[in-house]
């Protein structure tokens, strides 16, 4: 397929319908699950089944449906998959050899079979036992100078139990040092909505959808990332609630779709117009949009009528008089122009809020991925405090994050940046006194290796250095390591790009069963909107040489910490035994755990604004100001463009699942640029030519990909997008939120240069 002559046109089916269904079937062909892989699918979801390995969006009440989407299909089919790589695979292959392959190439090998070692003298992977790979890790994290040396990451494909017992592992080992792969999406929504509303979660539960009377969705796919998310927004729209859909890029779902369970739509080829407002937004111009849309308020309340909800805000809130002035102080023609719409489309978006007595504002990584992305997502708690919308059925804020459990591991434990209370119930359950310093956050741990100051890294799944910025300086930063560890299901990347010693360890995956010694055991996941369910897998694991992820972290912990005060081997077998000591640690989210998840359909942790009470230093709700119009540091070249990095639909964060993008009309290329045609002409430049992006950065690094070609898309003016992470090593590692970490990767400011590379 990769070979295939890249072909773009104009894709104007819905989204859903015939074309997933079609999707869903060949994918379960390509990976020769056909059987296997349906009778997984129908327990997907479901009680009693295996929670999916893709998104975080929540599951349906209803049980009688089929719980997947097309891209959960994708999920399971690649890992469910029958290809394998095995001992002769790394045998035959070089990791040099390795490192030619494309990322598409290296998913496509199939599942790992076996624990491998990196050895240096023949450049190959070997065969190495799981007790002397955990000795190795136990003899490099002993000989570490401090245990702030190493760096242990975790991917939101972990579980809670899993996530649970590596952030007591690793803090009593001695550091709080845990990147994330949170740290690089939904990072400012874990920072910046504490400071607004006291938690760092959505308020948001699925049947708030039911209720809802205006839905705003900002800066997100769902049609991609998130594809169960529109069968609530079908619903939604049916019953006549207006949907606004803000987006520098329309996206095929959130124009139009066909349920893929709606016999009816299916047969008549029928479809729901999803959207009944696009607001084509400038990159960074939500800021503009949001004040705008509160000055629009404020004027009506000055002209006599009311419109806030001033019982909830002298109730509820502080601060309100200094964002009246912050918003009074805009001036028209500026959020006019720094929102890249017209005035008369702000007020119409005003008018749709105003009219709305239950508003649910979704929004995704297009809010969170920029320079201030954690006082952006304060301004939309901001408006939503304007009319209430806290507390009550239909309304609420409701950050839509991409991967399943990404939230969960957070919830349990995975925070660079614990609070003191936490550490003291740590201390007080396992006997040990936790490290109280601050930790490393992605970008920062990437900082680190290039200073020489990291030695270990662990990655506990995922693909870090594929996701994170920079890509030629994070290759070197791991590089300079003393030993990388992944713990991974499939081969990537971040197995070729590797310390001086390197292991790869293989697990068992989410839709595969778990046994013991103590029984078959399962997990849990909660959804990103704090549903915890269990997720028992159904297949037989790939390989009998594969280890549970649980057990790879207590025997991490049993080789590196001879006297430790923890029971790891307890937990090796009986998971029940780690969820009642997760009650402990937290007793006012998880008590009585066991108990509870036994319920088919799991329990809501407590979201305290849902209650309309606030864990506040005062106490309060609080309107928080962002100055001026700008989500990111100005730019001065007059050539500057802002680029975002996006994923095609083929693809679930860095797994490429192939070539296409059929709703974008992408087929067999993925170095494409989306560019707006006024764009194209005014620098003189065509559709179909070849063209480079440089980074405009003042730290003096050049950075530059070739061998694009432009398509003209309907991309707002100003704003240009591509695919990740092909175009990773245009983000500088610097260009991120300082308050969250979080890498500006929605708003990075690039040129574009005639190339014919």
């Amino acid at each position: 397929m990769a070979q295939d002559r890249p072909r773009y046109k104009s894709y104007g089916s819905p989204a859903g319908g015939w074309g997933a269904a079609a999707a869903t079937a060949k994918v379960l062909f390509e990976q020769s699950v056909v059987t296997k892989g349906s009778r997984a699918l129908l327990s997907m979801n479901q009680p009693g089944g295996f929670k999916c390995p893709s998104c975080a969006f929540p599951d349906a009440i209803c049980t009688k449906k089929l719980e997947f989407c097309e891209n959960g299909a994708k999920a399971l089919a690649h890992e469910a998959t029958k290809f394998r790589v095995t001992r002769e695979f790394f045998a035959e292959h070089s990791v040099s050899d390795l490192m030619k392959q494309s990322d598409y190439w290296l998913e496509m090998q199939g599942r790992l079979t076996g624990p491998m070692r990196y050895d240096a003298t023949t450049d190959h992977y070997v065969p190495v036992s799981w007790d002397d790979a955990f000795a190795l890790i136990g003899e490099h994290l002993r000989a570490l100078a401090s245990p702030h040396e190493a760096e242990f990451y975790t991917s939101g494909r972990t579980a809670n139990e899993t996530a649970f017992l590596y952030s007591i592992f690793v803090r009593e080992f001695g550091t709080n040092n845990f990147p994330d792969c949170s740290n690089m999406c939904h990072e400012p929504t874990s920072r910046g909505l504490p400071h607004s509303i006291g938690v760092g979660k959505g308020t948001v539960v699925l049947d708030d959808f039911e209720h809802a009377q205006a839905i705003f969705l900002i800066g997100h796919n769902a049609g991609t990332n998130a594809p169960r998310m529109m069968t609530p927004l079908v619903e939604a729209r049916k019953r006549g609630v207006p949907i606004v859909a803000v987006n520098p890029m329309p996206e095929r779902a959130l124009i139009k779709f066909t349920e893929p369970q709606d016999i009816v739509q299916m047969a008549t080829f029928g479809s729901t117009e999803v959207s009944s407002e696009f607001v084509h937004i400038r990159i960074g111009g939500d800021l503009a949009l949001l004040k705008g849309m509160m000055k629009v308020m404020f004027e009506r309340e000055a002209a006599g009528e009311t419109v806030l909800d001033h019982d909830f805000i002298a109730e509820h809130t502080e601060g309100f008089v200094a964002l009246k002035a912050d918003v009074a102080a805009q001036r028209w023609p500026d959020l006019v122009a720094a929102a890249g719409i017209d005035e008369a489309q702000i007020r119409r978006c005003a008018e749709i809020y105003i009219r709305s007595n239950a508003t649910i504002i979704c929004y995704g990584m297009g809010v969170t991925q920029h320079q201030q992305g954690s006082q952006l997502v304060q301004q939309i708690a901001n408006i939503l405090l304007l009319k209430g919308n806290y507390g009550k059925p239909g309304a609420g804020i409701s950050p839509i994050r991409g991967h399943s459990n990404v939230q969960g591991d957070r919830t349990v434990g995975i925070d660079e940046k614990p609070g003191q209370a936490y550490l003291d119930r740590v201390r007080d359950v396992f006997g040990f006194e936790p490290p109280r310093a601050e930790g490393h956050h992605s970008v920062e741990s990437v900082e680190a290796m290039l200073a020489g100051t990291a030695k270990v890294f662990i990655g506990l799944g995922g693909n870090f250095v594929r996701a994170v910025p920079d890509t030629d300086r994070a290759y070197d930063a791991m590089r300079k390591l003393n030993l990388t560890v992944g713990i991974a299901t499939k081969l990537n990347r971040g197995h070729l790009v590797h310390g001086r010693d390197a292991l790869i360890l293989p697990v068992v995956a989410r839709s595969e069963r778990i046994e013991t010694a103590a029984g078959e055991q399962f997990v849990t996941i909660e959804d990103s909107m704090s549903n915890v369910t269990a997720s028992r897998g159904v297949l037989e694991p790939a390989s009998e040489h594969l280890m549970p992820e649980t057990e790879i972290v207590c025997r991490m912990a049993m080789a590196t910490l001879p006297d430790s005060k923890v029971d790891w081997a307890s937990y090796i077998d009986d998971y029940s035994l780690i969820r009642d000591k997760i009650a402990e640690i937290y007793p006012a989210l998880y008590a009585d755990f066991s108990e509870r998840i036994k319920a088919p359909l799991g329990f809501h942790l407590d979201i305290a604004p849902r209650r309309r009470v606030w864990a506040t230093p005062n106490g309060k709700a609080n309107f928080l100001i962002l100055p001026g119009l700008a989500v990111n540091a100005p730019v001065a070249d007059p050539d500057m463009l802002r680029l975002a990095t996006v994923r095609s639909h083929d693809q679930f964060n860095t797994t490429i699942y192939s070539y296409n993008d059929r709703y974008r009309g992408v087929y067999n290329d993925r170095m494409v640029l989306f560019m707006n045609a006024d764009d194209i002409a005014a620098r003189g430049l065509e559709a179909g030519m070849k063209v480079a992006l440089e980074t405009i950065s003042a730290d003096g690094i050049a950075r530059r990909v070739g061998g694009l070609t432009i398509l003209d898309y309907p991309m707002s003016r100003g704003s240009v997008a591509g695919y990740y992470p092909e175009l990773n090593p245009l983000l500088p590692l610097a260009h991120y939120d300082r308050t969250s970490g979080c890498p500006a990767a929605k708003s990075i400011p690039v040129r574009v240069v005639r190339a014919a590379d």
